[in-house]
């Protein structure tokens, strides 16, 4: 039996963590409780929902009432962006940057049918937005600016607090999808000064469908969905406690883990990257040198395409930033927005490291990938 290839999509998604699971198994087997019922079966379910919202807002230093669980960080980002919309009567305008996940630009191009306008921010070579840009379409009016604060391909970390501050000064909500960046970046919420602030579990050790969402006490985002009244009638719907306790755990082990974590995988990173460099002659980095995320390298070999290299490389699971539309591959959004010409977005491939990855995955996983592109180029 072959072994499992090397896991370097950590960006895509994470194993749970051992204590996570030990954390869940209660919620499983024994407690069973809906959180909204009188009786001690609810008040059990009720406080592993509590103490979880507690451990997620202490990650991001936010209060616990400001903390809203949901399925999913897609859900969360629609709920921002349409809550936000009917939260206002008049049409207006939303913002968004060139590199947004679907989550976000599909919300905000779904309203243009009702009205509303959408400007999209551009960004830099490195992938990240240009703030003189953002103060002239804020200018403009708008209700929301939604930009992510770590891309998921690129690992570009967006300035956020200052964006927040350009919004603000238009009276301009702010809301950043922070997916990728939850557990790899120290995130203050007071000091990015954002209204409302996406976070998913399966990008953090935790399971799938589970996230929540941070408002900021005030911040206007009225419930898209109807029902009980749960999540403060934000996200109604008997909660699922497992996977929010899970969640909880996750977020408590990763303030716990953070810094440690972030300075053991971004050596292996370049350690990665050097080896690469060594391997293949003008291969590019597409990450930012400085504002990356510690786990990220998105890099262009020369002269193959990036799913060339990782169907010619099984031992290595990573990705692509291109689509495949009926046998034609296009090149990445978020490459072709940083200027990035065809055959060098096509040419990408998404490395990301996490917490089980080591220095023999790095070392074995460079030298497939680089075998691959030898011979491809051959």
């Amino acid at each position: 039996m072959s072994a499992d290839p090397i896991y370097l999509d950590f960006n895509a998604t994470t194993p749970i963590d051992p204590e996570v699971i030990e954390a869940m198994l209660p919620y499983l087997r024994d407690h069973f409780g809906n959180p909204s019922s009188g009786h001690v079966y609810g008040a059990r379910a009720k406080m592993a929902l509590e103490t979880a919202r507690e451990q997620v807002a202490d990650l991001i230093h936010a209060e616990a009432d400001e903390i809203v669980f949901t399925g999913s960080g897609t859900e969360a980002n629609n709920i921002t962006i349409l809550g936000t919309a009917c939260a206002n009567e008049r049409k207006e305008r939303m913002l968004h940057s060139a590199i947004e996940h679907p989550s976000v630009a599909n919300p905000c191009r779904f309203l243009t049918f009702k009205g509303w306008s959408v400007s999209t921010l551009p960004v830099d070579s490195h992938g990240i937005v240009a703030l003189d840009a953002a103060m002239d379409r804020l200018k403009g009016g708008a209700v929301l600016l939604s930009v992510m604060h770590a891309n998921n391909e690129t690992g570009a970390i967006q300035p956020i607090r200052e964006l927040s501050e350009l919004a603000h000064a238009q009276g301009v909500l702010m809301h950043s999808d922070a997916a990728q960046s939850l557990g790899k970046l120290p995130i203050d919420v007071k000091k990015l000064q954002v209204d409302a602030l996406t976070l998913v579990g399966h990008k953090l050790y935790a399971p799938k469908s589970v996230g929540a969402l941070y408002i900021r006490r005030g911040a206007p985002i009225a419930p898209i969905n109807f029902g009980g009244g749960q999540e403060r009638g934000v996200r109604p719907g008997t909660e699922n406690v497992a996977l929010i306790a899970g969640f909880g755990k996750a977020c408590s082990l990763a303030q716990e883990r953070l810094e440690n974590d972030a300075q053991r995988i971004l050596r292996l990173k370049k350690r990665l990257w050097s080896k690469l460099q060594n391997g293949v002659p003008g291969i590019a980095l597409n990450s930012p040198p400085d504002r990356c995320l510690p786990n990220s390298l998105n890099v262009s070999f020369p002269g193959v395409t990036g799913s060339a290299i990782l169907r010619g490389s099984p031992t290595v699971a990573a990705s692509t930033g291109s689509a495949c539309h009926e046998g034609a591959e296009s090149p990445s959004s978020v490459l072709t927005a940083m200027g990035l010409d065809r055959e060098r977005a096509l040419g990408a491939v998404r490395l990301s490291l996490g917490r089980t990855t080591s220095e023999s995955d790095v070392d074995t996983a460079s030298e497939a990938l680089i075998a691959a592109w030898k011979r491809l180029s051959a």
